[in-house]
């Protein structure tokens, strides 16, 4: 197996959603290497970039997972650089 570089934007536009996308997002803090967000108060909304290096399927399932949220949208970027990673390495989260 072999990890990706990817980058999540994020854009949310029903702010009663924020507590449980800090939920999924903690629960992915293993992978994730940075994240900037950034209140744009005269539209009401807040963009969210998301910095992560993790198994291909843990991005699509930590992408599909903020997907379905109500007033959020997600795109994912990917890099083209892969990196394997040990056998046996601990993927808690499927």
């Amino acid at each position: 197996m072999e990890t990706r570089v990817a980058v999540m934007s994020i854009i949310v536009e029903q702010r009663d959603t924020t507590e449980i996308l800090n939920r999924i997002l903690h629960d992915y803090s293993e992978y994730i290497i940075g994240r900037m967000g950034i209140p744009y108060r005269q539209k009401g909304i807040s963009i969210i970039s998301i910095a992560i290096d993790a198994p291909q399927d843990i991005i699509a399932a930590l992408s599909g997972k903020i997907g379905k949220l109500p007033g959020i949208s997600v795109k994912t970027a990917y890099s083209g650089v892969k990196t394997p990673i040990p056998e046996g390495a601990g993927q808690n989260l499927s």
